[in-house]
This record gives C-alpha cells, structure tokens and sequence, in this order.
C-alpha cells in the first residue's frame, strides 16, 4: 500500500524533543509513513527514533551523517513513499486532530482523482513563555475548502506567506521541481516553501491549525541573537531565493506577485539583521545586497527595494535605521515570532 502522507522529521541533536514530535504523528496506520532522519546526532536522538520504530511500523529512522536541515530534507524525500509529503522539524509538533482532517480531505481528494499539488494549513507559534498563542492563517487570501488555481487566490497580508510550516507537497511536485536544498546551511527551509511553487498547478486551503511551531530556546536558529552570528547563511538562502525568482519563468500573474512578496520579506528580513548588527562591515554586506541585485536584475531591484517593506527597511542615516529597527520590534511583538 503506497502511503497517502510521508512526515519527514529531521533530527539532530533532539532526543529532549523528539518523542513529542513523533507522538503527534503515530498511530494513524499504514497511511502515514514517518521517516525520523538522524542528521550525525551525538545523543540518544537515534535511539529515541528506534524506540518508537519497534512500537510503531510505520515509523523508519535514517541515519546519515551531519549534513544540516536541508541535506536531512533531501534524504527524506528520497525515500519518501507517500503520495504527499511534510516536513516536521523535530523540536515542533502536529495537532492530531487537525492531522486526522488533513488526513480525510487527502483521502477524499485522491478518490476523487483532484489530487492537488499543495494543501496549505494555518500554523501557530508556541513561544516559550507566551501564554497566548498567535496563529498564522491564510482566510482572505486563500477561499476555503475548494480546488483551487493561483488565479484563483488573492492578495496575501504582509504576515501571510507560506513558511513550510503551512505546506503539505504532492511528493513527486518536489521531485519534477528537482528540490536539492544546500547542505550545512540555515534557513533552507525558505528555499522549500519557494522553490517547488511553480510547479504548483492546484492547491487547497484547510482551515485547521495544524502545525505547532516552537520558538523561543535561545540556542534555536531562528533566535535572533544565533541569527546574527549566522547573517552569511541568512544573505546565502536570500540570494539564492533572489536568484531563483530571476530565473525562473513564471506565466501566472498571481503566483508571480505572490512570489514578489515572499521575496520582499526576506530581503527586509536580512536588511533589518544587517542593521541589528550594526557594524560596518554589517552596513556594508547591506548596501551589497541591494547593489547586487540592482546589477543583475533591475526589474526585480525595482519591484522588491520600493515595496512598502523595502523602504521601511532603507530608511536613510542612522535615525532611519533606528526606526526601521523599531518597526521591526513592533512585528515581532504583533505576530509573536522570535
């Protein structure tokens, strides 16, 4: 039986965490494979993954060595079995009764042969330490409940992008999108939820909160202070999320707007960064970024550095930047995010 939903968890280092993203997954038969991919990890991140392997058969473990989140991804997806898949980052986890409606309008999809190339479903952010939970959800730019185009969206809010978090991907979309993500490098998972979209023909939005997204630790990558120290591997994942919308054709006005605005924010996202850094040197890789891409590819320089959110992250002199910074503060506060 092919399995209707692979769940790929990369792991590494996550034996205090693990059991808690594979609870959230087992138990649902032969229609979920779970493939816990053990990236080198030094602890019992191996051997949590085998425990739940004896008493789940659903459940593999993969053991490579250290390659980072990206070459875990890749070595999912190459054994991936299922019809779709999706990526759980081992220290989140699924709520299982959103899993269980996810899990019937595939079921009901497939059957139906209108088996769509992406479901989409809302996230919520679990920050250690907020009591109240901010969800992330896409009503307004995706109707609900139905087969849909790109024609068919909408314009997305300025907090509605579609982080991998949100995505579950028809597996061979991933395939025929040739998905390689770079090894040893942070914040790939941004290449994934870009990359494969324009190989996207039909989605369907789920209005169910489905992915809990764990924020917070301060050795995690998205802590801004381990953000900071990794500023090469943010510009690497944007430049090349840059690159890839440059190249790539795209016939679709929404999807093309759509993939404008992912870009808007990522490169807002560095700016603000190289700003927080405040040195020099730091100034310096941001007037690069943009002087960069104004060389290579003026169309897009023109459409992403005068967006509303390339200007708010170029204010000029240093009361710009300190305002620039500010807003920033005010979005992570609105929104919740680290």
């Amino acid at each position: 039986m092919t399995p209707l939903l692979t769940v790929v968890i990369p792991a590494y280092q996550a034996e205090a965490y693990l059991g808690r993203a594979l609870d959230s997954v087992v138990g649902f038969g032969a229609e979920v494979e779970v493939l816990v991919v053990d990236d080198g990890s030094t602890d019992a991140t191996a051997a949590v993954g085998h425990a739940y392997a004896e008493r789940h058969p659903e459940v593999r473990v993969l053991s490579k060595p250290n390659g980072g989140h990206g070459s875990a991804i890749n070595t999912g997806l190459d054994h991936a079995r299922g019809t779709y898949l999706k990526v759980v980052d081992a220290d989140d986890w699924l709520d299982r009764q959103a899993l269980g409606r996810v899990l019937a309008t595939l079921r009901e999809l497939v059957r139906e042969e209108r088996a769509v190339d992406l479901l989409v479903t809302n996230f919520v952010y679990e920050k250690v330490g907020k009591r109240t939970k901010t969800a992330v959800r896409y009503t307004g730019a995706l109707p609900r409940g139905r087969v849909l185009t790109w024609a068919r969206t909408r314009r997305f809010a300025k907090r509605q992008y579609l982080m991998m978090h949100a995505l579950t991907y028809r597996t061979q979309v991933l395939r025929d999108a040739g998905l390689r993500l770079p090894e040893h490098t942070f914040y790939v998972d941004n290449l994934y939820a870009l990359v494969p979209l324009h190989r996207v023909r039909t989605l369907f939005y789920l209005d169910v909160d489905l992915y809990r997204y764990f924020i917070g630790r301060a050795d995690q990558s998205v802590h801004e202070a381990v953000m900071l120290r990794r500023l090469d591997q943010q510009l690497r994942v944007n430049w090349l999320m840059l690159q890839h919308v440059s190249r790539t054709e795209v016939d679709d006005r929404r999807l093309r707007r759509y993939l404008l605005h992912y870009v808007e924010i990522i490169c807002a996202v560095s700016s603000i960064l190289l700003l927080r850094a405040g040195t020099p040197a730091s100034l310096d890789q941001k007037d690069l970024l943009w002087a960069r891409l104004r060389t290579e590819d003026p169309w897009l320089y023109r459409r992403v550095r005068w967006s509303v959110l390339g200007q708010i992250s170029n204010l000029p002199g240093p009361a710009g930047r300190h305002a620039s910074v500010l807003a920033y503060r005010v979005a992570q506060r609105a929104i919740g995010f680290s």
